[in-house]
């Protein structure tokens, strides 16, 4: 039997439902039914999915894999770009490590952290800029409030909370305070090498992301293709949106509709790059 950490742990990455814990997980019906609703909310059928996902959240053999539903459920409305829908089941989802706290406060604070970061982002995606900031700075709140042994470190929020302010400033058309953030991100992963080995390839995406927001399309371009080439960035759909619209802007439409393709064949996933890049990459390659 799994230690209940370890289960808490797979409920999330794959909840099933006790009552059919004979049958393989990747062919349970609680499994069947999540990869349909992901489907449909790949294929845009957000209703249909939401219906799903509102079943499983019902019929969630445990808190813990209700919290797993809500969280896939806040996602659905990710693929929508609504942040208000998306910050209210990511809510729920925080709710739920609160009760775990004493029971294993290294992982469920850091869990805390990383919902409120995750809504966060569908909501930079989706414009709601003083929404988006809001929640990162509560992921950094909550994310430190772990207690020592620290199985997370205090440096790998700082970095995200300068990388999340970088691109917030970007936004908002602040160059100057933009690029302090990126000078700031790459100080802490500077001073933490072991935070940054796992780290140190989103670095590239921030540095990319300022320069697209910021007007510079050549250095957009330039560091966005070397972050491509990056382990793990090669799969992100995201990334390769961001590029395609760097192209875009430059005035070379076939080279951003090859990029918007790939980011569109990339996202396949029920997460934020894929939640923003699936819709739309379908958009642009649809002539909008």
């Amino acid at each position: 039997m799994k230690r209940p950490a370890l289960l808490l742990a797979a409920l999330l990455i794959n909840p099933v439902s006790g009552a059919v814990a004979q049958v393989p997980a990747d062919q349970s019906p609680t499994r069947q039914a999540q990869r349909e609703a992901s489907r449909l909310d790949s294929d845009g059928r957000y209703a249909e999915a939401r219906t799903i996902w509102q079943r499983l959240i019902d019929e969630a053999a445990d808190p813990a894999a209700k919290a797993a539903a809500q969280r896939q459920m806040a996602m659905s409305y990710g693929f929508e770009g609504n942040c208000a829908a998306t910050t209210r089941y990511e809510q729920m989802v925080i709710d739920y490590w609160k009760t775990r706290e004493s029971a294993e406060p290294q992982n469920a604070f850091y869990q805390q952290g990383e919902m409120a970061n995750e809504a966060a982002r569908v909501c930079i995606d989706s414009g709601d800029l003083d929404q988006a900031e809001r929640l990162y700075r509560l992921g950094y709140d909550l994310g430190n409030r772990e207690p020592e042994p620290r199985t997370h470190p205090k440096s790998l929020w700082d970095y995200r909370l300068a990388h999340a302010l970088g691109r917030l400033a970007a936004r908002r058309g602040d160059k100057t305070e933009a690029e302090r953030q990126v000078a700031e991100a790459r100080r802490i992963l500077d001073a933490d090498p072991a935070m940054a080995e796992a780290q140190e390839r989103f670095f590239p995406y921030l540095a990319g992301y300022v320069a697209f927001y910021t007007g510079d399309l050549a250095r957009a371009e330039t560091t966005l293709t070397s972050a491509l080439t990056l382990r793990g960035n090669d799969r992100d759909p995201f990334m390769h949106c961001l590029l395609a619209m760097t192209y875009e802007q430059m005035g070379q439409p076939d080279r951003a509709k090859e990029l918007y393709q790939k980011a569109y064949d990339l996202a396949t996933a029920h997460n934020p790059p894929a939640a923003f890049a699936r819709p739309f990459a379908r958009k642009k390659l649809a002539g909008g």
